[in-house]
């Protein structure tokens, strides 16, 4: 019986080792986050979260309040939100969640009219997500009755007050359930827009938009500008940094990176900064197009 027992906890711990350096992998392993809401034609959020290519989700956009406005959310081609017509988002935001994605709401955008104005308009502004987006309450939510796992901060335009936004927004979190907050600055550092409010050190995730900014973007003929701004990001703020990409070069001017050359030139030098989060794409659309995510899925 000794003997069984000794063979047995040997084998045991053999098959331990073989697949502890999976176990480690994985959890060393970044993630892709994708945005979704802008194209009709990129599926319904349960059908890109049933990809298993992500494990964050963007709702975009929340592309106007502030400045005294009745924030509105658009979803092109998805939804009338006017209409009640995106309460039905709710199932697929909780059909994600069920399976372990975050899902975030993303404010701001390249388009829409937004902007802050002062700190009470800020206070206005994170009330008016915390009720209708988070885990507050109100009779009028645009998705409908889920609680989305956060708010993303795509800002590229309106005032200095977001550092107040993101400090509302923040005070949220409870042991029981956490306000995830992420941006999607600039590759220039600092961002025009959210250097104070990134400065705060409350943000949990970065997705730095290293496209149509050729200053800092990568390019296999010169890889240093992408490699100086890249430190500059993963020493100055305190998150998960991501490296924020096109999903095809139809998406955005410039910035574009071939899958094989993110695999085999970028991610082996940005996996050397402990604050290397993954990979941001833009968008589920164009990822469906070009088939991005499954030929780096493996290699994040």
């Amino acid at each position: 019986m000794a003997a069984f027992f000794t063979k047995f906890c040997s084998q045991a711990a053999i098959v331990f080792l073989l697949v502890l350096p999976s176990l480690v992998s994985k959890s060393d392993a970044g993630s892709i986050v994708v945005y979704w809401g802008q194209n009709g034609g990129e599926g319904t959020l349960t059908e890109t979260c049933n990809t298993g290519r992500y494990q964050i989700v963007n709702i975009g956009f929340l592309s106007k309040f502030g400045r005294g406005q009745a924030p509105e959310i658009n979803l092109a081609g998805h939804c009338n939100p006017k209409s009640n017509g995106c309460h039905r988002a709710s199932i697929g935001i909780k059909n994600c969640q069920r399976k372990g994605i975050k899902v975030l709401l993303s404010i701001g955008g390249g388009f829409g009219s937004y902007g802050l104005s002062s700190e009470n308009d800020a206070k206005n502004v994170a009330n008016y997500i915390w009720n209708n987006f988070l885990g507050g309450r109100s009779n009028s939510r645009p998705l409908g009755d889920a609680i989305l796992d956060g708010v993303d901060f795509d800002i590229e335009k309106g005032g200095p007050h977001y550092v107040t936004l993101a400090r509302m927004l923040a005070a949220h979190s409870t042991r029981g359930r956490k306000v995830y907050l992420s941006a999607a600055p600039q590759c220039p550092f600092p961002d025009q827009h959210l250097n104070a409010a990134l400065s705060t050190g409350l943000f949990d995730y970065v997705w730095v938009q290293f496209y149509n900014n050729p200053q800092c973007e990568f390019s296999s003929r010169n890889p240093n500008a992408f490699k100086r701004s890249w430190n500059r990001w993963t020493s100055s703020i305190r998150a998960k940094i991501f490296v924020g990409l096109p999903a095809s070069r139809a998406v955005a001017g410039s910035g574009f990176v071939p899958a094989n050359d993110l695999i085999n030139e970028v991610l082996p030098f940005v996996k050397r900064s402990p604050k290397y989060g993954g990979v941001m794409l833009y968008d589920k659309f164009n990822d469906d197009k070009s088939g991005y995510s499954p030929k780096i899925r493996g290699r994040v």
